[in-house]
């Protein structure tokens, strides 16, 4: 009786084992939703029933859905002169930061067919993040851009005619390829410096994924009517470029997705707590130039402002008179110019009046391997500071 109930039990678990596949047992919960989510999006026929299901998922999120027609919906002009109207499906929710709420963060997909484990990321990002507001001190919004195959026109109308002020947007996230299992997580940022030192920061930390920076777009997406506008944006993908294939729902690893969606929540929080990433590189800032009698405090070298111990203490200690010199009796003051920069480092020797070309090349080159100084200030700030000074090449005579 035992064996017969053992092979029973094994003869289901065999069942259910092949009926469900291996991955969806060992599936966590976050996995299982993601599959049942993009499960559910595959199933609806067009963009209208995915635009009233991932409305209503916001909603539900406790996002503030942007209800007005004006805001969502848009037409386009066919090629037979009809319009035809597509939408925008947005929602969000404000930071907690008096300041910085009026700033804000977008993620988007596009809204699109076949787009079902984008979407289904997206809307997970929406949930968590909505939980977790008091995590935000910018504000955030979440959107599924229509009429992706007209030119992803849904993401141009949302930022040049629905938002009411696209220079608010600090930072654009794109979300697509989410289909292409096994193929490894990446992050284009086109280059953008700002983007990239907080990826590698993020990177440096324990995390579920590590996307890899790339700078080739994978192709075309909703991101580019942000970068247009000069907005930084980073689309994640699952496929290296020029390696892009939409593998579908049966083959994609929802336990890898879910990792993937949750490095992307961290990235979101970090993006959203720290400073606003810049579209230009931004320009080191210039510190000022001043000579070294208008320093308040003077450039100092081994605890000493009188360039005269700079003379004493390194240059006439390491100086190497030329043999070409000596042989030939040549002796001179050569007036060097220097800087002292803002790290108390020496750089810019250049002779002002030489000597002899042996000399001149003897005083540059002592200088310029002077240990560092304490820099000069002007008004308790660090100064580059310019000296110039004589180094004399004098021979001793002969008795």
């Amino acid at each position: 009786m035992k064996r017969v109930a053992v092979a029973i039990l094994l003869s289901f678990f065999c069942s259910v084992t092949f009926s469900q596949g291996y991955s969806e047992l060992y599936e966590g919960e976050e996995a299982a939703s993601l599959r049942s989510l993009s499960d559910t999006l595959s199933r609806l026929k067009n963009e209208e029933e995915l635009y009233a299901f991932v409305s209503s998922r916001l909603e539900k999120s406790g996002l503030e859905l942007f209800g007005s027609v004006d805001y969502t919906s848009f037409g386009i002009r066919t090629e037979n002169g009809d319009t035809a109207t597509f939408h925008n499906a947005v929602a969000g929710f404000a930071g907690y930061d008096r300041a910085l709420r009026e700033k804000h963060i977008v993620v988007g997909t596009r809204l699109l067919p076949g787009n079902e484990t984008a979407i289904a990321a997206l809307l997970t990002l929406a949930a968590k993040a909505s939980t977790n507001k008091v995590l935000f001190p910018r504000s955030v919004i979440f959107a599924a851009f229509g009429a992706g195959r007209e030119s992803n026109a849904g993401a141009w109308y949302f930022v040049n005619r629905a938002f009411y002020d696209s220079g608010s947007i600090d930072a654009y996230v794109n979300l697509d390829l989410f289909d292409n299992p096994n193929k490894g997580f990446f992050a284009y940022t086109a280059s953008n410096a700002a983007l990239n030192s907080l990826i590698v920061s993020q990177n440096r930390g324990l995390q579920p994924a590590r996307p890899e920076i790339s700078a080739a777009e994978p192709e075309g997406s909703s991101q580019r009517a942000f970068y247009v506008k000069e907005i930084p944006s980073v689309f994640f993908f699952t496929a290296p470029a020029g390696t892009i294939s939409h593998a579908g729902i049966d083959s994609m690893e929802f336990e890898e997705l879910g990792r993937q969606c949750e490095y992307i929540y961290n990235f979101l929080v970090a993006l959203s707590s720290g400073p606003a990433p810049s579209f230009w590189p931004e320009k080191e800032k210039e510190t000022p130039v001043v000579a070294f009698s208008e320093c308040d405090t003077k450039p100092r070298f081994l605890g000493s402002s009188n360039p005269s111990a700079f003379l004493s203490k390194w240059v006439y200690v390491y100086l190497k008179y030329p043999q070409y010199a000596v042989e030939n009796g040549i002796q001179g003051k050569v007036l060097v110019d220097f800087m002292v920069d803002e790290k108390g480092r020496v750089r810019d020797v250049t002779v002002r009046k030489g000597a002899h070309p042996s000399l001149d090349r003897e005083a540059v080159r002592v200088i310029e391997a002077s240990p560092d100084w304490k820099p000069g200030k002007v008004k308790g700030e660090t100064v580059r500071t310019t000296l110039s000074l004589y180094v004399e090449f004098k021979l001793e005579k002969k008795t």
